[in-house]
């Protein structure tokens, strides 16, 4: 692991070693062989209060190197804007999958400590909770919108206080479309009130689909490449609005990029 983390740590770029695996069910080899081992074990280091920044970071790798066993290949972009801020920041994404919130660990958290927004269903799931709740989230109840706000800009002040980042999906919730209607301003917010940058990361991880039953469980489909990139850092002037169109901006490019104008939605 800590020869991968410093990998990491010294490029721009990282991209799935050429090295090509191949399953005949890959979904059932994932879940069944990968997935439940590591959250088991990152469970029982929860509950023994030992689930810390290095615990997260080899638990995250592992979820990265476990795809990559699958077969899904990986290309993250962007690296070295992480690190032109020295201090915190606010992260922005689109949001498709579970896979970005299982990753991002191993390609940020080395530079940028960082915890999340989440529905408060997330940190209390029997699979998931316990890990959850030990990363010290912002939790929201998704039921009142004014005292989520107001809990995400003062919990979020004395997060960022203590030196931690924060990652913020404006849409609210998983889709497999980037809606621009749908992408809030709370991280624009946020970032003003404590006067720091926005980073935006734009994210294609339809490789791991939303299950029909339970959404964390969908298809895993290795003919998918799973893209990252992360943007210039934006420091909010004014209003913010123009920084929004920019994060905004930068995420329906990548998508264009890629390829995939098919999933953008208005």
């Amino acid at each position: 692991m800590h020869d991968y983390w410093a990998n990491l740590g010294a490029n721009d770029e990282y991209t799935t070693p050429q090295k090509s695996y191949k399953k005949f069910f890959p979904s059932l080899y994932y879940y069944f062989f990968h997935l439940v081992r590591i959250v088991f074990y990152s469970n029982r280091q929860a509950k023994k209060n030992i689930y810390d920044d290095i615990n997260w970071v080899n638990s995250s790798i592992d979820i990265v190197k476990s795809l990559e066993r699958t077969g899904v290949r990986l290309h993250v972009t962007g690296l070295d804007n992480i690190r032109k801020v020295p201090g915190p920041v606010i992260f922005v994404s689109n949001h498709m999958s579970i896979l970005e919130t299982f990753a991002f660990p191993a390609f940020i958290h080395q530079s940028k400590k960082i915890v999340y927004i989440m529905k408060e269903e997330l940190t209390t799931f029997p699979l998931f909770g316990p890990v959850s709740s030990a990363r010290d989230p912002i939790v929201v109840s998704r039921t009142n919108p004014r005292e989520d706000l107001i809990k995400v800009l003062e919990q979020g002040a004395e997060k960022i206080k203590k030196g931690k980042s924060i990652v913020i999906f404006p849409q609210r919730t998983r889709s497999g479309f980037f809606s621009q209607s749908a992408f809030n301003t709370l991280g624009i917010k946020l970032a003003k009130k404590n006067n720091v940058p926005i980073i935006p990361i734009a994210i294609l991880t339809d490789t791991w689909g939303n299950g029909k039953i339970l959404k964390d469980f969908g298809k895993i489909d290795p003919s998918r490449e799973v893209k990252f990139a992360f943007g210039e850092p934006i420091n909010i002037m004014g209003s913010g609005s123009e920084e929004h169109q920019k994060v905004i901006d930068f995420i329906k490019n990548k998508f264009i990029e890629w390829g995939r104008q098919d999933l953008i939605s208005e």
